[in-house]
């Protein structure tokens, strides 16, 4: 399912297709999600906002194999002026077919990155 821009609307803005993407893969509607603006920062930064969502920035595809490896991340993020189209073929293909080891491990570590999410501000 394609949430992205469909024109040049200024009003058109990364956090909302962010929100969208990681929202409907932290709720399940979807499995994994893939997010392309500039550089991909801002909509890393976006979607791993919402509670659920495991996005990772990807320029190579080593991080790609490994974010899903060890991290689980169910949302890649690419930046389309920093990765060339080639190479954002690769790592999409390579993100795609990884899954996660389930090693004890990065579970445990999952876990700590899921206590995060669940942490009320506390007062300072």
């Amino acid at each position: 399912m394609d949430v992205g821009a469909s024109s040049l609307d200024p009003g058109d803005d990364y956090p909302d297709f962010a929100r969208r993407v990681a929202q409907s893969v932290a709720e399940g509607a979807d499995d994994l999600g893939i997010m392309i603006c500039a550089t991909g920062v801002g909509s890393c930064i976006a979607a791993n906002k919402i509670r659920g969502a495991r996005a990772a920035l990807c320029q190579d595809t080593s991080c790609a194999k490994m974010s899903r490896l060890h991290n689980d991340a169910n949302v890649l993020c690419l930046g389309a002026n920093v990765v060339a189209p080639g190479l954002a073929r690769e790592i999409v293909e390579v993100w795609l077919a990884a899954t996660f080891s389930g090693e004890e491990r990065h579970c445990r570590r999952l876990g700590k990155i899921a206590s995060i999410e669940s942490e009320e501000e506390q007062p300072t």
